[in-house]
């Protein structure tokens, strides 16, 4: 059963299920199939969120997860680790509800985990960040390399409820020294933003690729490598649809290609592949999602090398196999 303190912090603190259709974030219209389809990603997100604050364990936490569709799960997931990361920020730092998440049950959604991580950031004051992500008991070749995802979790969050700020506008925040690397912090933050614009744009190619296109040129890359993943990770392209966006990218194709790999390994390390993944593999990067997840698992990088964060490295590697291949 909830505890009462936990019934009000959700009342407080947890928007509604309307507040993050397309109608209520007046994102331009499209098909209704797909902004169902689309928009129950969010959703699941905010139930996620709800039971992480409400409920009194870990055991109740994990059982209601359980009853979320596979397809759908890591994104419950990705609201419980935002519910359990407020709480322990709420005592100082001092709790342990998100590390129990990770260790047990989040583990299989790890990276969907650190952009649950990322959610919470754009709830919280930047003194309360760095302490957000946990230490795990066991060792990942993961953790804490691809706690980047916090950071662009953090820009989606921003893009898809601060549309005007940071998309019309294109707001620049100032730098936070993630992992001591202030200098990749906005790149991150750009992948989050990329991503944003798969959802805020419905999926449609042209006009993801027409709104990408007003941002600086800078951005371009970091912007298309969001776009790859959330393409990929969440779907709501048909195949034809998802070569255009390939087409769209033109000289940044190795970044949608790489944005792809990464879904594609995220959802192959949850233990669920939709078909849309499936499709947007040979769409974006001419591989099934075995040879995506290979990819993926021959070029981690697990120590950090030159002059770039280790997440970076890895995404190096997996950039330079798609700029190697012909044509």
């Amino acid at each position: 059963m909830p505890t009462v303190l936990g019934s009000v912090r959700r009342l407080t603190m947890t928007p509604s299920l309307t507040a993050v259709t397309f109608e209520r974030r007046r994102f331009p219209p499209g098909p209704a199939d797909v902004a169902r389809h689309l928009e129950a990603i969010p959703q699941a997100v905010l139930c996620g969120f709800e039971w992480g604050i409400d409920t009194r364990s870990q055991w109740e936490l994990e059982r209601r997860l359980s009853l979320v569709r596979e397809e759908q799960l890591g994104f419950a997931y990705e609201g419980a680790t935002m519910a359990c990361t407020i709480l322990d920020a709420m005592r100082g730092g001092r709790g342990r509800r998100t590390r129990e998440l990770l260790d047990g049950p989040g583990r299989p959604h790890l990276f969907l985990a650190y952009i649950g991580i990322g959610f919470a950031m754009a709830r919280l004051p930047r003194p309360l960040w760095r302490g957000v992500v946990p230490e795990l008991t066991e060792s990942s070749p993961y953790h804490p390399a691809m706690s980047w995802l916090a950071v662009d979790g953090y820009g989606f969050d921003r893009a898809y409820f601060d549309t005007r700020k940071w998309v019309e506008r294109q707001h620049v925040p100032a730098p936070y020294p993630w992992q001591g690397r202030p200098e990749y912090f906005h790149r991150a933050l750009d992948q989050g933003i990329g991503r944003a614009l798969w959802f805020i744009h419905g999926a449609r190619p042209d006009d993801v690729a027409q709104a990408l296109a007003r941002f600086a040129p800078g951005r371009h890359a970091d912007l298309w490598s969001g776009v790859g993943l959330a393409s990929t990770f969440a779907g709501g392209a048909a195949p034809e649809a998802l070569r255009m966006l390939r087409r769209h990218a033109d000289g940044y194709r190795d970044e949608v290609a790489l944005g792809m790999v990464f879904a594609a390994k995220a959802r192959s390390h949850a233990g669920y592949v939709p078909e849309h993944t499936e499709w947007a593999a040979r769409a974006l990067g001419d591989i099934d999602v075995d040879a995506a997840v290979a990819l993926a698992d021959d070029t981690v990088v697990t120590d950090a090398t030159g002059t770039d964060p280790t997440y970076e490295s890895w995404r190096r590697k997996i950039r330079a196999h798609f700029a190697s291949l012909p044509g």
